[in-house]
């Protein structure tokens, strides 16, 4: 199915806060960084099995200050877009496979100017032929799965977003305040990176996923009731008008491993939320209650419950 989230009316129970406490006005929904160790983020209740998310946000100020928007697996599938709030002209475009950190040769640097000053649409289309992501109706990256070199993420996925400090020297390594470009002057802030809305698009259908063996491919993802890239249909649903894709700058493969990945961080680019839940996904979140399901607002409602919003 599509949920599509308008977070200007409010909270939605699909998305679950933790890291701080999100705030929410007309503009949408607010993550503020004001002090060292505050982190908020929203992650979603659900996973999809490729599919596309589409967020439109503006991106936080602030030197050493970071938002995010993740796609994240429980066996560390990742794909990502951050902004760097020393420059508001550009976003990084990265993915991740199985955890595996031992290059960090896959980042970009991406056009995408003015992000800090208007909201823009930004969207993650993941396919099993390729990734491509969008910056304000312009196609800024394409992977295919051969390009991946065996790196493809494949795996189910929560969506996350959220903002934080990799620019704070007291908590965080040498390498990490440097990719940040920090170090933060928390004096400064606060610092708020503001979503507006997000549209998720599952591209798989059934109730639940479950890994078939420990191979990570997709072909072992099992469906209940369903199939995976069963929606396959939705992937011709990008809801603007994509254009040619400007060059890129290549991230430097010498980024320092504390620069991306702090130890058991929930992902491996460096943002600071770990799991905490004790149901044997990564946070405690991911499983939709017995006789519960999703409206296309992103509510959580009994089954045979109103699917009118309140």
């Amino acid at each position: 199915m599509t949920i599509n989230v308008d977070f200007r009316r409010g909270s939605v129970d699909s998305f679950i806060a933790s890291g701080g406490t999100p705030s929410y006005s007309s503009d949408g929904v607010t993550f503020s960084v004001s002090r060292p160790g505050e982190a908020p983020q929203l992650s979603s209740l659900f996973y999809i099995m490729f599919g596309r998310v589409e967020v439109t946000m503006k991106a936080a100020p602030g030197a050493g200050i970071v938002s995010s928007l993740v796609l994240l697996s429980d066996t560390l599938d990742e794909i990502d877009f951050e902004w760097l709030g020393a420059d508001d002209s550009e976003v990084q475009t990265n993915y991740f496979s199985k955890g595996q950190t031992t290059t960090y040769n896959r980042g970009q640097f991406n056009p995408a100017p003015n992000n800090q000053g208007e909201f823009i649409t930004y969207i993650i289309d993941w396919t099993p032929q390729r990734i491509q992501w969008y910056v304000g109706g312009t196609l800024v990256r394409t992977l295919g799965y051969d390009e991946a070199e065996g790196q493809f993420p494949q795996t189910p996925m929560q969506v996350k977003f959220g903002a934080w400090s990799g620019g704070d020297s007291a908590t965080n390594p040498p390498g990490t305040v440097e990719w940040a470009r920090g170090p933060t002057d928390y004096s400064r802030g606060p610092f708020s990176m503001v979503v507006r809305g997000a549209v998720v698009t599952d591209y798989s259908t059934g109730k639940s996923y479950t890994y078939g063996d420990n191979s990570g491919t997709w072909q072992s993802i099992r469906s209940e009731g369903g199939k995976v890239y069963g929606n396959s249909g939705g992937a011709g649903g990008i809801t603007v008008t994509a254009s040619a894709a400007p060059v890129a700058t290549d991230v430097s493969p010498t980024v320092p491993v504390g620069g991306i990945g702090q130890g058991d961080t929930a992902t491996q680019t460096g943002w600071p939320w770990e799991p905490t839940g004790t149901d044997g996904g990564r946070g405690g979140q991911g499983a939709i209650p017995e006789g519960w399901r999703i409206t296309p607002d992103g509510k959580l409602r009994p089954v045979g419950g109103s699917t009118v919003s309140e």
